[in-house]
C-alpha cells in the first residue's frame, strides 16, 4: 500500500508541474525533491546537488553536444541540395520515383545528424519544393518525409541512443552499432511501401524525369562524396575501434566545419549561430537528464522500481506480453512528451523490469527508439508534425493522416525486431572488445 501511495504522489506532482507549463527537467527535479522530502530521511538538497553533479560530469555525455553541433553545422550547408542532385538520378527509375529521395536522403543525413528534427528540416527544405514541382502526390511527399525523418533517432549517431546509454550505463558504441541494421531495414520497408502505392494509387502521376545515361548518373554522384566521407569518418572510426563515440563526435564536428568551409557556407555568423543552437539543445537535454537522475535516486530510496519489477514478475507475463504492454505505454506517453523525456522519465522503473524478464538491454534500446519514433508522428505533441506544419502550412490533421502509413510500418517493424532480435544484436556482438564511449 505504501508503494501505491508513493506512485500516486509522484504521478500527481509530475502531471501538476507539467500541466502548469514547467520545463520537463525542472518538473522531474520537483517531483524527486518532494519524494525525497516525504519518503526518506536523507537531506534532499545535498542529494540533489550530488546527483546533478554526477549526472552532468559523465564523460560519455560529452558526445551529445558534439553530435548536436555537427548537425547544426550541416543544417547550414548546401548538404540537402547536393544530396538531392546526387540521389535523384538513381531514384528516378525506381517504382515511386523521386519520393524515394525523401527516404534515402533522410537515412543518409541521419547518419551524420542524430536528430529527427534536423533530418526533417534539412531534407525537407530541398525535397518538398522539388517534388511538388514534379506533381508528386502531396500526401505521399508529406507522409514519407515525416516517417523517414524519424530514422535520425535510430541510425547512428542517435541522440536518443546516447541518452538511453547514459541513463542505463551501457556502451554508446554498442547501441550505435545495434541501430544500423534495424535503421536500414526500416528505410527499406518505407521504400517498399512507396513502390507498392505508386502502382496502386490512381493519383500517382508525376512528371517523367529526363533520361540520363549511366555516366551522367555517376557524374552526379560526386555530390554525395562529402557526406559519404563524413559518415565513414564518424561511424567507420567507431566500428573500426579507432575512436570512442565521444572521439568520433569530435571528428564529426571537424569534418562538418571542413565541409562547410569547402562549400563556402562557413562564416563567423554561421559558426556562432550553430554553436548557440547546439548549446541551447544540449542544455535542455542536460537539464532533463539531471532531473531524471535525481528522480531515479529518489524513487530508489522509496523502493518503487524494485517493487514494480517484482509486481510485474508476479504477474508472470511472457517477454512478448511485457513488450506489448511497454509498446502501448510508450506510444501513449509519446502523445504528451518528446522522445528523450519519455526515455529518461521511465528508465528508472522500466530497466529493472526488462532485466528481470531477461530482455537484452541493447536490443531493448532499439525497441524503445522505434516506439519513440512513432511518438514523433503522433498527435498532439508529435514534433515532426509541428515541423512539417511550419514548412508546408498544412493542417495538423492532414499531416497526421499522411503519416499514418509510416506509423503502421513502424508497428510492423516492432514485430520484426521481436521475431528477429539478431537484427539489433548481431553487429554489437561481433564488435571487438574496446573501451566504450
Amino acid at each position: 500500500m505504501e508503494e501505491i501511495g508513493a506512485i500516486s504522489l509522484f504521478l500527481f506532482v509530475l502531471f501538476l508541474l507539467l500541466g502548469s507549463g514547467v520545463w520537463v527537467g525542472l518538473a522531474l527535479l520537483g517531483v524527486a525533491f518532494v519524494g525525497m522530502t516525504l519518503f526518506t530521511s536523507r537531506p534532499a538538497g545535498d542529494a540533489m546537488i550530488t546527483t546533478i553533479w554526477s549526472a552532468s560530469s559523465s564523460w560519455t555525455l560529452t558526445a551529445l553536444p558534439l553530435f548536436i553541433w555537427m548537425g547544426e553545422i550541416l543544417y547550414r550547408t548546401r548538404l540537402s541540395e547536393d544530396m538531392f542532385k546526387g540521389l535523384s538520378p538513381w531514384m528516378a527509375r525506381l517504382p515511386g520515383g523521386l519520393v524515394h529521395t525523401n527516404i534515402v536522403g533522410c537515412a543518409v543525413f541521419a547518419a551524420v545528424s542524430g536528430s529527427s528534427a534536423a533530418t526533417l528540416t534539412t531534407v525537407g527544405k530541398m525535397s518538398i519544393p522539388e517534388l511538388r514541382r514534379r506533381k508528386y502526390p502531396e500526401n505521399m511527399v508529406i507522409g514519407t518525409l515525416a516517417g523517414a525523418a524519424t530514422l535520425g533517432l535510430m541510425i547512428p549517431p542517435s541522440l536518443t541512443l546516447i541518452v538511453y546509454g547514459v541513463t542505463i550505463n551501457e556502451s554508446i558504441r554498442k547501441l550505435f552499432l545495434a541501430g544500423v541494421i534495424p535503421g536500414l531495414v526500416l528505410a527499406l520497408m518505407f521504400m517498399a511501401y512507396v513502390a507498392i502505392m505508386s502502382k496502386m494509387s490512381k493519383d500517382f502521376n508525376p512528371d517523367p524525369e529526363p533520361y540520363m545515361s549511366f555516366g551522367q548518373k555517376v557524374a552526379n554522384s560526386r555530390y554525395l562524396i562529402p557526406v559519404i566521407l563524413l559518415i565513414m569518418l564518424v561511424i567507420g572510426s567507431m566500428y573500426a575501434g579507432v575512436a570512442t563515440a565521444t572521439e568520433a563526435a569530435a571528428f564529426g564536428v571537424i569534418g562538418a566545419l571542413v565541409l562547410a568551409a569547402i562549400q563556402r557556407s562557413l562564416s563567423w555568423e554561421t559558426f556562432t549561430t550553430s554553436l548557440m543552437g547546439a548549446t541551447r539543445t544540449s542544455a535542455m537535454i542536460a537539464l532533463i537528464l539531471a532531473g531524471a537522475a535525481f528522480l531515479s535516486l529518489s524513487m530508489g530510496f522509496t523502493g518503487l522500481p524494485r517493487a514494480l519489477a517484482d509486481f510485474i514478475a508476479h504477474l508472470d507475463l511472457s517477454q512478448f506480453q511485457l513488450l506489448m504492454a511497454l509498446l502501448v505505454f510508450y506510444i501513449i506517453l509519446g502523445c504528451f512528451l518528446d522522445g528523450i523525456s519519455s526515455v529518461v522519465l521511465t528508465m528508472a522503473v522500466v530497466e529493472p523490469m526488462i532485466r528481470e524478464a531477461g530482455i537484452d538491454v541493447i536490443w531493448f534500446g532499439i525497441f524503445v527508439v522505434v516506439a519513440v519514433e512513432m511518438a514523433q508522428i503522433t498527435p498532439p505533441i508529435g514534433f515532426n508534425l509541428f515541423v512539417l506544419q511550419g514548412m508546408t502550412n498544412h493542417e495538423m490533421g492532414y499531416i497526421a493522416k499522411a503519416a499514418l502509413p509510416m506509423f503502421m510500418i513502424m508497428v510492423v517493424m516492432v514485430f520484426v525486431l521481436i521475431a528477429v532480435p539478431e537484427m539489433a544484436t548481431w553487429l554489437p556482438d561481433t564488435m571487438r572488445a574496446n573501451p566504450s564511449g
